[in-house]
């Protein structure tokens, strides 16, 4: 690695109109369009971004983060800023003190506005940071959903109630009792490709009828039926994904079904 390290960059809506969004910088790419849509609504609700550029000038990492009352998680977060997303892109910039620099600039945010500290959910699965790089910034486990989902929480006022996990999550089932269902939302850019790749594969490959349930509001994500909320394959009541995947693991996972029967 270069000694000189990555620079921190605020993002704003008008950065979010030229810089690639999320690893995609096709400016008509869909999942593109709806996650831009999405991130000058909720900037309104107070959700900030940050990149890191490396030397070279290409983006190294990513965080974004917004009020805990707003998060589209299934959390109650209320007073604590809320980390969505962190990730770094580049292999040379992993494990260099980067997700650091992320995780330090909310925490010196969080401080600024006064709130009572971050939380965020983690999990060693993909499409979330695992537990490790938030422990090691001084953040502790405060809640568990299942099937591993962990809530960590770094508190600014060590007298504040810790954040929670939404509860109840069979009774949140309860809607996707009958049929094949796709939650997805705004909040990821590369949802969108999934879900309708997956959506007519179900209809053309094993004969369901899709239903697509399009999370719209940081409300219906925090009653989502899984924590990760913004993406789920639902098929009479049982989770078959409780996070973002591709064709072929949905491929593998109907496979899988059919071998057990």
């Amino acid at each position: 690695m270069t000694n000189q390290m990555p620079v921190l960059v605020d993002l704003d809506p008008a950065a979010f109109e030229t810089l690639p969004c999320c690893g995609i910088a096709n400016p008509v790419h869909p999942g593109r369009c709806h996650k831009l849509r999405w991130l000058k609504t909720q900037w309104k609700r107070g959700l900030r971004a940050k990149l890191l550029i490396a030397p070279d000038g290409r983006q190294c990492g990513y965080i974004e983060y917004l009020p805990g009352e707003y998060a589209w998680r299934g959390v109650d977060a209320a007073g604590y800023l809320f980390i969505h997303c962190i990730f770094t892109y580049r292999k040379q910039y992993q494990h260099q003190g980067c997700g650091a620099i992320l995780i330090q600039s909310c925490l010196a945010e969080a401080k600024r506005a006064g709130m009572l500290g971050v939380a965020v959910v983690a999990r060693e699965r993909p499409w979330l940071a695992a537990p490790a790089i938030f422990l090691a910034n001084g953040f502790e486990p405060v809640d568990t959903a299942p099937p591993d989902y962990q809530l960590l929480v770094r508190k600014l006022d060590p007298s504040a109630a810790n954040p929670s996990f939404q509860k109840d999550w069979e009774a949140r089932l309860k809607q996707y009792s009958h049929g094949f269902t796709i939650v997805q939302s705004r909040q990821c850019p590369h949802i969108a490709k999934f879900a309708d790749e997956i959506a007519a594969a179900a209809e053309h490959d094993y004969g369901l009828q899709p239903r697509i349930v399009t999370l719209r509001t940081h409300r219906e994500a925090q009653n989502a039926p899984t924590p990760y909320a913004v993406f789920a394959i639902i098929q009479d009541g049982r989770i078959l994904a409780d996070h973002p995947i591709s064709l072929t693991r949905f491929r593998n996972i109907m496979r899988e079904r059919a071998t057990r029967r």
